[in-house]
């Protein structure tokens, strides 16, 4: 970012202008002929060349005039206070994620831009992240590094963890990471289209463990009801799809929630998606103070050295290009 320290100098450019008029008044002396015939006439070059020293001083005064008024070219900086929420994502990568009934996107993938999405808007929030399937994963801890975590949610896929539904285990992992954190706000937003089929540790019991500890757990099934475009590979005809039911344990997630304050929310589509997390955003609201500052370096020094060397082009310009006899 450029600046001027002084930009009222720039009003000392007043002076090129009235500097050629003062040139153009000057009375130039000379000598009366009663015939000019005989002498050189004076073409368009020689009037050329009768202005350069003055474009060489106009040069050196415009470059002048801008190293007065100090160009500075500036750094911003940006420092963020927060005093927001910290907030683990729990998201499912089972292979049940990849049925197709959001179209034209399967469950993960847009699973993955939404929370992009909620992280984009929580400024001043440390946001963590946990994967799960048959177990859990934290692939991201609290962070404020928004730009790397949605990096790492754009980099999620099927196959990372051994296929299954650990809500539990993913509770308690995230439970674990925010355990000693000194936030007001402790939340954990988990998202599933599942029923927890395994893992050593009771979703309810890890809940009353989220509850106890203070932390508020917002759940999110996903998936429309009944049979769903889910793809197989076939060897001989490539990927098809075909219909699969895929249920979703609203009845855990909805008492995962209510053990903990949260709340429980079902999204059938993308649109219900987006809209479920703009409403935990709303819930959750974010508080931070930031402080901008600007620290600037001077440029002033390629002018300076442009009307040093303009001003010595005019002199030199003037004393032996046109021969000036005073």
């Amino acid at each position: 970012m450029w600046h001027f320290a002084h930009p009222g100098y720039f009003l000392l450019l007043i002076l090129i202008p009235l500097l050629w008029w003062w040139e153009g008044k000057k009375r130039r002396p000379g000598l009366r002929f009663s015939d000019t015939t005989l002498l050189p006439g004076t073409g368009s070059w020689e009037r050329f060349l009768q202005k350069v020293p003055l474009g060489f001083y106009s040069l050196a005064l415009l470059t002048g005039v801008i190293a007065l008024a100090r160009p500075q070219k500036g750094r911003q900086f940006e420092e963020v206070e927060t005093r927001g929420i910290d907030i683990m994502l729990c998201l499912d990568i089972s292979g049940s994620m990849q049925a197709a009934d959001f179209l034209p996107e399967n469950r993960l993938t847009v699973a993955k831009e939404m929370a992009k999405e909620f992280v984009s808007r929580r400024r001043g929030d440390r946001i963590g992240l946990v994967v799960f399937s048959a177990t859990s994963l934290t692939h991201c801890p609290l962070t404020l590094d928004h730009g790397l975590l949605q990096e790492i949610i754009d980099r999620l896929d099927f196959g990372m963890l051994e296929d299954g539904t650990a809500i539990g285990l993913c509770i308690a992992s995230a439970v674990a990471r925010l355990r000693d954190s000194r936030a007001k706000e402790k939340v954990i937003i988990l998202l599933t289209d599942g029923v927890n089929n395994t893992g050593d540790i009771d979703p309810l019991t890890a809940a009353q463990t989220a509850a106890a500890l203070g932390i508020k757990i917002h759940t999110i099934g996903v998936g429309s009801k009944g049979p769903v475009p889910f793809p197989v590979d076939d060897p001989i005809f490539g990927r098809r799809y075909v219909q699969v039911e895929v249920d979703v344990n609203t009845e855990t997630l909805q008492k995962i929630a209510a053990i903990t304050g949260g709340r429980f929310f079902l999204a059938t589509d993308p649109a219900a998606l987006r809209r479920v997390y703009e409403e935990i955003d709303r819930l959750e609201p974010s508080t931070f103070k930031v402080r901008r500052w600007t620290l600037y370096q001077e440029r002033a020094g390629l002018p300076l050295a442009l009307t040093l060397g303009f001003s010595l082009a005019g002199v030199g310009a003037g004393a032996v290009i046109l021969r000036r006899v005073l």
